[in-house]
């Protein structure tokens, strides 16, 4: 409660939770809410379970070269991340699985996080694909529809970001000797002389979880699976939309799947309050869905997105909740205290 960043992701929770639902009639979004079709929600949270132990595949198949971890051990720590990203603020489930995954299996937690960072990166690519290819609608919708009215330059310079940082980790991961010497030479270059070797080891272990890049094949298997990914999450967002009463396109759901996620990507509060709900609502009422119809949606997909896995999470994680006090959380907490 104390930490700036706390605050700073409540304020921007609030403006964007303002923009969400300022001119709405509330009393009609609860009207919308209640006459909801809810047994929609039932085949919407089964693809959506699917996505995520397709999810836990990718992460097996990037971890290989450091340990053959099965896919079934996979799906509880990535359940686990989910839920605190979920009740945590700045991601801070993806630290947390990694942490758990050194705990239960063993891994190094500069070396997995590395592979959640190149994860990141490929949701990244794949939920900026899903805005381009609508790109010709999407000029269409722009004129009227709010916080997202420039989302073709937010795009741009995401895309910037996320190909570009998708880049320099293949580079690295097919280069990995002229990399270790660059990694070195700055490390000696700009570190002081204390931080070298506490730096040095966790860097390099980095650099190990890039080993999944190393081919064009392996990379173009990691896009497809993400892709796939983004794919399941989009059909949740089709069947939870049968529970209320207006009609898009699927490519229009992948639009606000894409749109949604990016702006998660700021920092707000615990379950990306505000940034998931203004801009979905404001593009839906962009394509002529009614605010409040627009709002009720919404709210009822951030909650049918947020519970099951949350709960799911918190059960996997009371069931073999993590060793504090330990000799091996302590050994934990010392390699996490040098961030690569």
């Amino acid at each position: 409660m104390k930490r700036w960043q706390f605050w700073l992701g409540m304020l921007i929770s609030a403006v964007f939770l303002y923009f969400a639902l300022r001119g709405l009639e509330l009393d009609k979004v609860w009207i919308s809410v209640k006459n909801a079709r809810y047994w929609w929600l039932i085949p919407g949270v089964a693809v959506y379970f699917i996505g995520v132990w397709v999810r836990s595949w990718r992460w097996h198949y990037m971890l290989r070269p450091l340990k053959n971890i099965p896919t079934r051990t996979m799906f509880p720590i990535v359940t686990i991340g989910y839920m605190g990203n979920n009740v945590f603020v700045a991601r801070a489930g993806e630290v947390l699985r990694a942490v758990i995954l050194k705990e239960r299996e063993g891994v190094p937690i500069s070396a997995s996080l590395a592979t959640v960072i190149v994860e990141r990166i490929f949701d990244g690519v794949v939920m900026l694909a899903f805005v381009f290819l609508n790109l010709g609608e999407l000029a269409k919708l722009t004129a009227d529809s709010g916080v997202i009215g420039n989302i073709q330059q937010a795009a741009l310079w995401g895309s910037i970001l996320f190909i570009g940082a998708l880049v320099v980790f293949l580079l690295a991961a097919m280069f990995p000797h002229i990399t270790e010497k660059i990694v070195n030479w700055g490390i000696d270059k700009f570190l002081p002389q204390r931080l070298r070797e506490k730096v040095r080891p966790v860097a390099l272990r980095f650099l190990t979880g890039l080993e999944s890049l190393r081919s064009p094949q392996e990379a173009l298997m990691i896009f497809f699976t993400s892709f796939l990914i983004w794919l399941l999450e989009t059909a949740k967002y089709w069947f939870v939309m049968h529970a209320f009463d207006f009609q898009v396109s699927f490519f229009a759901l992948m639009l606000m799947n894409g749109i949604v996620n990016l702006a998660t990507t700021l920092p707000a509060a615990p379950g990306y309050v505000g940034t998931f709900d203004a801009p979905g609502i404001a593009l839906l009422t962009a394509y002529g869905v009614p605010g409040e119809v627009a709002a009720a949606y919404t709210l009822v997909l951030h909650a049918a997105l947020w519970f099951p896995i949350t709960l799911l999470g918190a059960y996997y994680y009371l069931r073999q909740p993590l060793r504090w006090g330990s000799k091996e959380v302590s050994q934990i907490q010392q390699e996490s205290a040098v961030k690569p």
